[in-house]
């Protein structure tokens, strides 16, 4: 039986790219049968991605069967994982956010998590020169996903390591990094297709913060105001995913790519708070204004306070 390689729910183009890299590194290199899969539809930058470097989309699971072998990566937060994840036999992790918890395993694994800002930068520099091996559709995947992932190296979270990889990576397809960056972009800010609730959950995390459970949304875009024309709608949206999860709010934040900056939707007292303890802004109507904040990971999250 094949291992099986997959990132969180709600693929983006890191979480869609980075299990078709580990798999290919493990049946071509390691020679262990492995598919890549995703537990959900991938958003629109990530379908672009697949489309552009002429890769199969992964098929989608819902549920995994107890023991399936498996890889986790971009991830190690259960919530982002199937229910049954600590009855499936994991093999291995690799990610390049923050230690979650709650992971379990019946023997010691390699579990590899560095400060990148991409997991598939994390991937290149554990295979090594064997990726010089790779297909250039996989070096593609690989680019598109620490272009994404970086927002083309504006990111605060983007390290040198990210951006020397993807320059050889660049160098290696002969592709202007820039051009493909603002494709990449102008997929990922087409959401003409997406309902309210997509476009909420397209991007979002589940954290506790101060005894209260958020959902922390991002929409990541080089046209904000498509994204503003729809703020009332998705204000009652939030409303019922609330409901729905139980979650006693959720955080949705506009990150406009090109003036580096967020938009907080505040549709109450709560977020009001949130917002000016956490980022020392104050509110106009129903946003707020974060010059400056891209990155959830490094700059939303460890700001947050009730």
């Amino acid at each position: 039986m094949s291992v099986l390689v997959f990132g969180h729910k709600s693929p983006d183009t890191d979480s869609t790219g980075a299990p078709i890299i580990w798999a290919w590194y493990l049946n071509h290199i390691l020679k262990t049968d492995a598919e890549p899969v995703l537990l959900g539809k991938p958003n629109s930058e990530a379908l672009f991605m697949l489309d552009y470097w002429g890769i199969d989309m992964p098929r989608i699971i819902d549920e995994l069967d107890n023991g399936s072998s498996v890889v986790v990566v971009d991830t190690n937060n259960p919530d982002e994982l199937p229910d049954n994840i600590n009855k499936c036999d994991i093999l291995s992790i690799i990610d390049h956010h923050k230690l979650v918890g709650g992971l379990e395993t019946s023997y010691p694994i390699d579990v590899i998590i560095r400060p990148l800002a991409c997991t598939a930068t994390v991937m290149i520099e554990i295979i090594g020169e064997n990726s010089k091996e790779m297909p250039s559709k996989i070096k593609g995947a690989a680019l598109s996903c620490i272009l994404s992932d970086t927002l083309e190296f504006r990111s605060p979270t983007t390290t040198d390591l990210d951006r020397s990889t993807a320059k050889k990576l660049a160098e290696d397809l002969k592709i202007d990094v820039q051009n493909f960056a603002s494709e990449l972009f102008k997929a990922k800010s087409d959401v003409s297709n997406y309902t309210d609730p997509e476009l909420i959950l397209m991007d979002s995390k589940k954290y506790d913060v101060g005894g209260k459970k958020l959902r922390i949304s991002v929409m990541e875009t080089t046209q904000p105001q498509e994204i503003l024309r729809r703020k009332k709608s998705i204000l009652e949206a939030m409303k019922d995913i609330e409901a729905e999860e139980g979650v006693d709010q959720i955080l949705f934040f506009v990150i406009d790519i090109l003036k580096k900056e967020a938009i907080l939707f505040v549709p109450n007292r709560l977020v009001k708070e949130i917002a000016e303890k956490s980022f020392g802004t104050s509110c106009v109507e129903d946003t707020a204004i974060l010059p400056g904040v891209l990155s959830r990971k490094k700059q939303i999250i460890p700001q947050l306070k009730v």
